[in-house]
Order: C-alpha cells, then structure tokens, then sequence
C-alpha cells in the first residue's frame, strides 16, 4: 500500500512520545501514511508551522488553541484538538539557592504537597520571585498561576517569563529566573547539571492536567477526513502501547536518539517510570502516572477540560467568561474522537463534559464498552469547577 507523507510538528520533550512511537513501530505505515516528524526550536514556531500550514499536524500546548480561538496571541486560524496526547508530566523547579534556603528552613522536599511547598517557597524567597515557562499559553503557566494564587505565594511578586525548554537550566544557572516549571526531561536536565532541584511535579496541582494535543487546522481536518482518521489510529494505538509497562524501557531509548530529544535513556526513563532523582544529593521520589498516555480515556478531549482553560485565560484577559467557555468546548472536538476511533476498541466516555476536580479516588463512569474507569481527578485545593458557560 502506498503511504501517504504527513508532516507533523513536535517538541522534543518526553511527551511527544505518542508521535515519536507511532513512527518508529510503523503504527504510521500501518494506517497508509508516513509520519514526517520535524522538530521545532520553540512553542511559538511550532505553533506557527501548524497555523501557516508548514506542517498538517502538531505536538502542541493544550491551551494553545484554546488561546487563539478566544483571538489572544495575535493568531487566529482555527484548529481542533482531536485528542489529548498526555496528561501532567510538568515539574517545578527551584534554582541551587532557594533549594538551599529550603532545606535551612527544614522543609523534606515530600514531592507531593503542592500546598505545603508553596508555603515553604514564599517563606525562602524574596519579595519578587521569577519563573520560566516554556509559553505563555501553556499548562506550564496556568498550574503555576492557580498554585500561586492558592498558596502564601499569592503574598510576593511573581513574574512568569517565557524560556524555551532545553535552555531552562541555562536560564536558571544564570540568574534569569528564580524557578521553573517545564516538561521532562529538562526539569530533570537541570538537576544533573547541579544548577537546580525539583520541587513538585504538575501532578501535585492537577492529578488531571491536559498537557499535550494532538492539533490539526479546521480547514485540513474537514478536507482531509482520511488523513485526519489515519493519523488519529495511529497516534492512539502508540499510546495504547506506551501504556505497557514492559514498553517503556524501549521507548526511552527511542526518544533519546539524536534524531529526537539528544539526551540520555536514563534521563527519560525517570519521567517515563516516575523515578525522580530531585536533588544533586541523588535523593529519589516516587510519582505513579506522573505522565500518561492511555489509562482512564486520558486521550479524549474533554470539553470540560478546554472549559477550564478558557476560564483561566478569560479572567486574566477581561474576556466574558461564559462566552469563553462556549468558544472552547468546540475547540477540544470529542465528536472527531467518537467517530474516528470507533470499532478500535477504544474506551470512550459516554458524556463529553465532567466536573473537573470532582473525583477524589477511580471512578467508573458510562462508556462504550462499559468498563472505563476514570482516575482520580482533583486539584491540590480540592475546588471543584463548574462551568458557566
């Protein structure tokens, strides 16, 4: 069968692993198409390629789309986030001294406790604090924003600035920034390049964060139906396979290739196994799921999730929060995912809305094939969100 070339952009970070496998276990030759994977050097040429149509598909921000449907960021071609690629897989950083300061003050680094370390950090640092983040439509910013707002650090100055991944551990050991919340595996980058240690992951904000999609233009989806269906398979069942335990191992060699994210094995394994070495000490912390591709429908596009984003975004930005909302539940397209995933044996939701934040412990829910059970879904404040719009 001749194969179709589909240019896809991606970030070389551990979650573009759903697109990174999906080529090399010829899940992409299998549905007649030839995953083009072309590395971008930052979030807002990536975000270009997609718009301008350099590329047909892309690794992108989950708020990312949600931003330009709202019309923030100056770019407003419509795309659809056909599915989820990832949930979580962020971790906050803290550069050597406040690390130091930390530990003065007796605080254990538990790795868990988002409340409790945000009141240790505000107690170590300064009156003016400075992160870095990867965009500034991201989950990157919005978990630190509602952990900030949640925590003392509501009390000091807080300044976000925009780095690009591989270069945040450059950034910290300069002095650019304070602190940094990133994805994997430059968190961990920085702490064996003895300039940082890490404080919490994403996970201890949101145990459910959407932090990658799977994005496409309006426009292609609609003309390209074929494509759009070829690619969503093939991605699914990468994730599908990621999800095995037993796989791990060989997609962290995979990722680690020159061709991809050019670092160690051993340092992707950390995030693909939640095996954190957090300090230069080589003190160990354990995260189960600290990223996930499969388990608990974690790629459906929850229209309630791109709700929560678009209620961020709309408060900071004095956009009408109702109408913000409804504009976003039509970006996270959970309509595609039925229809393009069906007769896979892909587990799917019977609503396409939830409270987020409302599931303290697994939860089974209504679905096709009637055995989805849903993780654990709750944010460190224990809020709940319900939509307005």
């Amino acid at each position: 069968m001749r194969t179709v070339a589909l240019p896809v952009a991606y970030m070389p970070l551990v979650d573009a692993a759903p697109l990174i496998v999906a080529r090399e276990m010829g899940f992409d030759h299998a549905e007649g198409i030839s995953l083009d994977l072309r590395p971008a050097p930052s979030w807002s040429s990536l975000r270009d390629m997609l718009a301008f149509g350099h590329v047909d598909a892309a690794h992108l921000l989950s708020p990312v789309p949600v931003a330009m449907a709202l019309g923030l960021g100056g770019i407003a071609t419509p795309l659809s986030a056909v599915s989820v690629l990832s949930l979580n897989g962020n971790v906050i950083g803290v550069g050597s001294q406040l690390a130091e300061r930390l530990a003065d003050q007796g605080y254990d680094f538990d790795f868990s406790d988002a409340a409790a370390a945000g009141a240790a950090l505000a107690k170590a640092a300064g009156d003016v604090l400075v992160f870095g983040v990867p965009f500034p439509f991201s989950m990157h910013v919005e978990l630190l924003r509602y952990w900030v707002a949640g925590t003392g650090l509501a009390s000091k100055q807080v300044e976000i600035r925009t780095v690009p991944p591989p270069l945040m551990a450059q950034a910290l050991a300069g002095g650019e920034i304070d602190a940094f919340c990133v994805g994997e595996p430059w968190g961990s980058f920085a702490v064996d390049d003895n300039v940082g240690a890490l404080l919490l992951p994403g996970k201890a904000i949101w145990t459910c964060a959407p932090e990658k999609v799977l994005a496409v233009r309006n426009h292609w989806a609609e003309n390209e139906p074929h494509l759009l269906g070829a690619l969503m398979r093939a991605v699914w069942r990468a994730g599908r396979w990621l999800s095995n335990a037993d796989s791990r191992t060989t997609a962290s060699e995979m990722l680690s290739r020159k061709t991809y994210l050019n670092v160690s094995p051993e340092l992707i394994d950390r995030a693909l196994m939640g095996e954190f070495t957090i300090s230069a000490r080589g003190e160990q912390r354990r995260v189960k799921g600290f990223v996930e591709f499969y388990d608990g429908a974690a790629t459906f596009p929850w229209r309630s999730q791109a709700k929560w984003i678009a209620h961020q975004l709309a408060l900071r930005n004095g956009i009408d929060v109702s109408t913000a909302e409804r504009q976003a539940a039509r970006v996270f397209r959970s309509d595609l995912y039925r229809r393009e995933l069906f007769g896979l044996g892909a587990e799917t939701p019977g609503a396409s809305e939830k409270l987020e934040g409302a599931l303290p412990v697994s939860t089974a829910v209504a679905s096709t094939n009637g055995s989805l059970i849903l993780p654990p879904n709750v944010f460190f404040d224990r809020r709940i969100f319900e939509p307005t719009g």
